[in-house]
């Protein structure tokens, strides 16, 4: 698995689980159940991961939704 970005936005998670599921590309969002335990106060982030062969074409996905900046 592969970071695409760390938040502590769960709309822009959704929105940006649903693109890449548009995409044909499955999404993994990590430390939901910490952030959660924490108090959901925005302190600990959630992370956007895909399996590594993914990794680029999320990314594209990403960048032409405005989330990455252009290479």
């Amino acid at each position: 698995m592969k970071e695409l970005l760390r938040t502590v936005d769960p709309v822009l998670l959704s929105w940006l689980t649903a693109l890449l599921a548009d995409a044909g590309i499955e999404a993994v969002v990590l430390d939901t159940y910490t952030s959660i335990l924490e108090g959901s106060i925005g302190a600990i982030p959630r992370r956007l991961m895909v399996v590594e062969e993914d990794y680029d074409a999320a990314r594209r996905i990403l960048v032409e939704a405005g989330h990455f900046p252009r290479p």
